[in-house]
């Protein structure tokens, strides 16, 4: 499966060569740019509860990028390759057996018999063009960032999508954006998949999004993005961020809206449910928030609330093995999206600029409460994240990052209690 998508891949670059022609034109070669990034991963995932084995897993990962520049002339031509590599150091017994004290979490793919592959690999091509400041990719290893739709890149090697993305910054202070996926690859993943929301089991080839953000002044972005997965639902988000001169310091307002609604085979096909309890698989949720932060100096102090109203819960992308959603309770363990959850959100960061040039602390507190779990029952339950991080600053190892991260989850509900660990190594080469 591997190897075919491979080779379509590169047949499909190669029948792009003859628009590509005019490749050796200065903007192609000059403007091109190419980078080998390598991600070094320990993670420990502990179950506190059951006796169950704990996920623990080690390995290294390679991305070599290469991103063209353009071809001269009216529309611009160029090619983007994205090749990832992850390889196993370490890793549990066998996910499912039930002798061992640790398994394979979701960081590789597994063998038939439960076992963490020793490598996966992968190669993705798009072909891009541009006029003026407007600018279309298609084809695979997309990595978008959108509050409708953002890949997922919490392991060894990022989460990307295949389709269509085209951005214009063609008026002044204003960024459109258009596009389409028809298929996701995972971060643990060597092959393409439909796509699909937390709960369905029928994966779909379409998801639209379109929508755009607004320079307001010198202090206010507004945005505004709609986005659709067929057959499952339809969505809207409102968002503003604006930034506040209090002489010293500075207060940063972050609001967000998202109304999600079904749409299709969705609530009456148990084929394309979505996750609740009182809905009957119907998409149907509400989710606000504020955040303020107060910046001062090298400090960082943030108070956010969220609310999640209707019958099911958050809808967002989630193929499996690692999925992101635009909120700002989306923590390392969990995300605080179920139907009817209430979450204070309490968070605080410290760069050591002046004493210890790199380093950077931060800490996070959520407690969510008021969430459906059963019929006519209600549950809390709270996240704790503490995250060091340090890059070299001088001498061989310069832009060398490590990053400690620990985070702690207690819940009433099904989901587990879980303590987890990661270490991140990371280093990025640039090529060209």
């Amino acid at each position: 499966m591997k190897k075919t998508l491979i080779a379509s891949s590169v047949a499909a670059a190669l029948l792009a060569l003859p628009t590509l022609s005019v490749a050796q034109s200065a903007g192609f070669v000059e403007d091109a740019k190419a980078t080998l990034g390598l991600r070094n991963l320990y993670f420990n995932g502990d179950t506190r509860e059951g006796g169950a084995p704990r996920d623990e897993e080690w390995g290294q990962g390679f991305m070599l990028k290469f991103n063209s520049g353009y071809t001269q002339g009216p529309i611009g031509f160029g090619l983007d390759v994205f090749a990832r590599s992850g390889i196993r150091l370490d890793s549990g017994s066998r996910a499912g057996k039930g002798d061992t004290s640790r398994q394979p979490g979701t960081m590789f793919p597994l063998e038939d018999d439960g076992s963490a592959v020793s490598e996966f690999s992968q190669i993705d091509f798009a072909a891009k063009a541009k006029v003026s400041e407007t600018e279309l990719k298609i084809g695979r290893g997309l990595e978008p960032s959108l509050p409708v739709v953002s890949r997922n890149d919490g392991r060894l090697l990022p989460q990307t999508y295949s389709g269509a993305m085209l951005t214009s910054n063609e008026i002044d202070n204003l960024t459109l954006r258009v596009g389409q996926f028809d298929e996701a690859s995972g971060r643990n993943s060597t092959s393409h998949e439909g796509l699909l929301l937390g709960g369905g089991s029928q994966r779909v080839n379409k998801f639209q999004y379109a929508g755009g953000d607004a320079q307001l002044g010198d202090n206010l972005v507004a945005s505004y993005y709609f986005g659709q997965l067929k057959d499952y639902y339809k969505q809207h988000y409102l968002g503003a961020v604006h930034t506040l001169d209090l002489g010293a310091g500075k207060l940063i307002t972050d609001l967000r809206y998202f109304d999600s609604n079904s749409t299709g085979a969705n609530g009456s096909d148990g084929d394309y449910a979505a996750k609740g309890v009182n809905n009957n698989g119907e998409v149907d949720n509400r989710a606000m928030s504020a955040m303020f932060t107060y910046k001062l100096s090298k400090h960082a102090l943030g108070l956010g609330y969220q609310k999640m109203s209707g019958d099911s819960d958050f809808a967002y992308l989630n193929n499996g093995g690692g999925a992101t959603a635009y909120l700002i309770t989306d923590s390392q363990i969990n995300k605080f999206e179920r139907a009817g959850e209430k979450t204070w959100v309490g968070q605080y960061s410290y760069d050591f600029a002046d004493l210890a040039p790199g380093l950077k602390f931060s800490a996070k507190y959520l407690r969510g409460s008021d969430f459906d779990t059963r019929a006519n029952e209600r549950d809390k339950e709270w996240e704790r994240n503490l995250r060091l991080d340090y890059t070299v600053q001088q001498g061989f190892l310069k832009d060398l990052g490590v990053s400690l991260r620990h985070a702690s989850l207690r819940t009433g509900s099904n989901q587990a209690d879980q303590d987890q660990v990661r270490v991140y190594l990371t280093y990025n080469f640039a090529l060209l």
